[in-house]
């Protein structure tokens, strides 16, 4: 099923991570946060894109392997 929620802005994603939007700036640019899509010049996020990240920093010790 095709998800029908409006694309997510930075600063929509930054709030719901309660992370500055200037962190997401660093980690596309390092390519370590939620996938991400450009229309136009602007930068947008789908948020099952934003779930899927969430689910995959799930992680059981800080235990560094």
């Amino acid at each position: 099923m095709r998800d029908t929620r409006p694309l997510a802005t930075p600063a929509e994603v930054a709030e719901h991570l309660q992370k500055p939007v200037r962190t997401l700036e660093q980690w596309r640019y390092l390519g370590i946060g939620p996938s991400f899509i450009r229309v136009g010049r602007d930068v947008r996020y789908r948020w099952r894109d934003i779930e899927r990240w969430e689910d995959a920093q799930t992680t059981a010790t800080t235990a560094v392997a």
